[in-house]
């Protein structure tokens, strides 16, 4: 999607004097991020065993038993939920990405998810509480602009820890040309 498409999406959420500046889209597809170095093993060993669990509990003789059956049950949720944690949340992270969007007017920072019901979250750029800037090498990278990790870790019900598009923290996340934005944003924070 181009910045024209993203800037027609907060047409009407500007006051009169309002103008956007920039607007765009996180980075699309698939994304892995920092915190998946520690994520990703603890996936495979709880997704691992949830998958063990099933197979044993399933492949079992015997399984007319009622006892049998408990176990099969039981295990049914853990791997519902290793699978999530090993695969699905990278496939839940991209939806939500295509659905978010951010625009840098001169008056506010704002931030737009979904599009049946969207969620804006708006920002006065005068009175930022903060502006953390992360850089990767290619020139993306995000800005957070209030919160912490701890934030979006427990946000939405601790799935921010997973899905970073559901993190507490209002932020740009993983944008193309993050420096011009960045100093975008710093420029209309001096006017």
């Amino acid at each position: 999607m181009n910045s024209l498409d993203a800037t027609d999406r907060f047409k009407s959420y500007l006051a009169a004097d309002e103008n956007v500046l920039w607007a765009g889209q996180p980075k699309q597809g698939l994304m892995v991020s920092g915190k998946d170095i520690f994520l990703i093993p603890f996936t495979l060993l709880w997704g691992g065993f949830a998958i063990f669990w099933n197979a044993m509990v399933w492949i079992l003789p015997g399984g007319e038993q009622a006892g049998l059956w408990f176990f099969r049950l039981w295990g049914l949720p853990f791997l519902v939920v290793g699978l999530y944690m090993i695969v699905g949340r990278f496939f839940h992270d991209a939806m939500i990405r295509k659905t978010q969007f951010y625009a840098v007017t001169n008056q506010r920072v704002l931030m737009l998810r979904g599009r049946k019901q969207p969620k804006l979250t708006s920002l006065d750029i005068r009175r930022l509480p903060k502006l953390e800037l992360s850089e990767r090498s290619d020139g993306t990278g995000s800005i957070v602009f209030e919160g912490n990790w701890m934030t979006s870790a427990i946000a939405m019900n601790g799935f921010g820890l997973w899905t970073p598009s559901l993190g507490g923290s209002s932020q740009f996340l993983q944008i193309r040309n993050l420096r011009q934005v960045y100093d975008l944003i710093r420029a209309q924070d001096r006017i």
